[in-house]
């Protein structure tokens, strides 16, 4: 990767101004240590601070990031850097997804989660204990084999991952491969240079940001549907799984993508939202989550500005809301 010759600025705003009323809120925010409000003296001091290219992960970017010009979504003509990720982390394996049979252990597949908190191994006892925990009509494996019901080829993971699953693939373990998108999928994000703060917050789309390691960050993972279907689409380890449409992406922050820690003992940083706000992981270095996050799950200290801090990958969600306005996803290639 050539040295990226660019400082992403991270544009701050008072507390005045942050997320208000919206429906998608952090309720479940445990908060256990503190970063201060910052005064404007203190915000406007931090303005120049920016973030670090260097940030980005060897392997992360399939280009250096470039300057255009650009439309927010708010109708704000600005400037936007433009970057493109290689869409595969490069700092990790990718899978494993569904455990083979009810006998594999942990190691053998990768993680659940549904939104309640809770973090799943996939292994074969849970994949057995599904009935007892979604009830009686739950099946996933051969009960004379043991063997999990598991999508193995192309058209298997795309008649299973789709909205209307196909009835044939109900009560399967979801897996996707890379190869069926020809691989990695790259694509260009427009990030505000200087972000610019909505008057309240709003909704999240798809995809929501990018990792500093080359994946993108996805909204909630849609788990009312997969359930209602008797599917597990399942999560590796970082929290990723794969799609026919997007490729490669993590709905949780498991600690795959962040960067090096802060100097001051802040949570370290682990991507970008694509209103040009940092995304940081959700608790600093004595594992202690800052006070005061609002409903995007983002608050304002003088070192970094306003930023998001990442929900627990239980909660099925990296940020609850956009505090600025967004970007944009100009290409998507293979």
């Amino acid at each position: 990767m050539h040295l990226i010759q660019i400082v992403m600025l991270v544009c701050v705003t008072l507390l005045a101004t942050a997320c208000g009323s919206g429906s998608d809120s952090a309720d479940s925010v445990n908060s256990s240590s503190s970063q201060s409000s910052a005064s404007s003296s203190s915000i406007a001091a931090a303005i120049s601070k920016g973030i670090d290219p260097e940030r980005f992960l060897d392997g992360a970017l399939a280009e250096d990031i470039s300057t255009v010009d650009c439309t927010l979504s708010d109708g704000t003509a600005s400037t936007c850097y433009q970057v493109t990720i290689n869409g595969a982390p490069s700092n990790a394996d990718i899978g494993p997804f569904c455990p083979p049979s009810i006998t594999s252990d942990a190691s053998e597949g990768g993680i659940w989660f549904d939104g309640s908190g809770e973090v799943y191994e996939l292994d074969g006892a849970f994949i057995m204990n599904l009935d007892t925990l979604y009830g009686s009509e739950w099946m996933l494996y051969d009960s004379v084999t043991g063997l999990i019901n598991i999508t193995d080829t192309q058209l298997a993971c795309e008649s299973a991952a789709r909205p209307n699953v196909d009835p044939a693939y109900q009560n399967y373990c979801v897996e996707c491969k890379l190869e069926y998108t020809g691989g990695p999928v790259q694509q260009t994000f427009l990030i505000p240079t200087q972000p610019v703060a909505l008057n309240s917050p709003e909704r999240l789309g798809f995809d929501i940001g990018l990792g500093l390691n080359g994946v993108v960050f996805a909204g909630p993972a849609p788990v009312d549907a997969i359930l209602s279907n008797y599917t597990i689409a399942a999560f590796d380890d970082c929290g990723g799984h794969i799609n026919p449409a997007e490729g490669y992406h993590y709905h949780a922050a498991i600690g795959c993508a962040q960067s090096e820690p802060e100097s001051d003992g802040h949570a370290a940083m682990i991507g970008v939202a694509l209103d040009g706000y940092g995304i940081y992981a959700m608790t600093d270095d004595l594992g202690l989550e800052p006070e005061g996050l609002d409903e995007c799950r983002g608050h304002s200290d003088t070192e970094r500005g306003y930023h998001y801090h990442a929900a627990s990958p239980g909660e099925n969600m990296f940020i609850g809301c956009y505090h600025g306005a967004q970007g944009d996803i100009v290409e998507t290639r293979l």
